[in-house]
Order: C-alpha cells, then sequence, then structure tokens
C-alpha cells in the first residue's frame, strides 16, 4: 500500500476518520468538540487530525474582541482530543463507555497564535501505554509552523455514576 506521493503507508494506518467516527470515539459535542477530521492514524503510535478555527466559535466573542485568538487551553485541549481518538481506536473502546481523562499537562508552550480562518494540524504521539493511564506529547501547528506544544497524561476509566 503507498500514499498519494507512493511512499510505503504501514497496513495498520488508518484515515481519514470524518467528524462522525470523531463522535463515536469522543464525548464531546458543540461546542466542545474541538478535532473536525482525523487525517490518519496509526494505532499504538501517533494521530494526526484538524481543527478548522473558524470566526463562529464563541471564545472570539471575547478574546479578544478586535484581535480573535483562540485560547491556548483551548488548543491544548484539542490536542487532547485528537489524544483521545487515539487511545480509543488504539484500545478498541468506540462504543464501550470509557472516558479519556487530562491527568496532567507538562512543558506547554505556545510559540504562535491562532487565529480565526487556519486549519489547526493537531499530532500527537503515544509517548507511553500503560493500561489505565497513557502518555502522550503534542503539537499544534498552522501552516507546517508550530503553534503550542504540551506533553499531558490521561486516564482511561468509566464515567462517573449518575
Amino acid at each position: 500500500m503507498s500514499d498519494e506521493s507512493g511512499a510505503a503507508v504501514p497496513e495498520s494506518k488508518r484515515g481519514p476518520l470524518d467528524v462522525k467516527r470523531v463522535m463515536a470515539a469522543l464525548p464531546h459535542r458543540y461546542p466542545m468538540l474541538l478535532v473536525d477530521r482525523v487525517e490518519s492514524i496509526v494505532p499504538d503510535q501517533s494521530i494526526a487530525a484538524i481543527k478548522a478555527v473558524t470566526i463562529n466559535e464563541d471564545f472570539f466573542n471575547g478574546h479578544f474582541p478586535g484581535r480573535p485568538i483562540m485560547p491556548g487551553v483551548l488548543i491544548v485541549e484539542a490536542l487532547a482530543q485528537a489524544a483521545g481518538v487515539l487511545a480509543v481506536e488504539s484500545l478498541g473502546l468506540a462504543g464501550s463507555g470509557k472516558l479519556v481523562y487530562f491527568m496532567a499537562i507538562d512543558g506547554a508552550k505556545f510559540r504562535a497564535p491562532v487565529e480565526p480562518g487556519c486549519l489547526l494540524r493537531l499530532e500527537v504521539e503515544f509517548v507511553q501505554k500503560r493500561s489505565s493511564v497513557c502518555k502522550f506529547a503534542g503539537k499544534a501547528l498552522v501552516d507546517g509552523k508550530v503553534a503550542a506544544e504540551a506533553n499531558f497524561t490521561a486516564m482511561i476509566a468509566d464515567p462517573p455514576a449518575a
């Protein structure tokens, strides 16, 4: 199997996944769903996803009037959601009801503002994977340039009791 450039693609590589598949993997819904599509996923290794940043996002009303910039915390959340899709797809948890919870964020760095009209590329890799705790490294890019990066840890668990 090869990609558009003719390069070999691992058999385990999947994608693209549309927003319906993303919503099957994540419990998030508008306005908190921050992954619009998955371009590629290599189970147990990495994911590349896209967030289309539009002026219609509610947070742009107040962040900042006259100079809309996507809040850094939401960029990190978008990376975490991409990691959630990677974890759920890698561990075969889609439809299981399990949730992926943030546990820690380390080394978050914000390199450039993310503005309306851009495609935010979310690249996340597994750093360490155990049965219920996973560590990830992520980068958010705009036009191939790093806008933000962070390392983070997540726990896979049942949802809280009602």
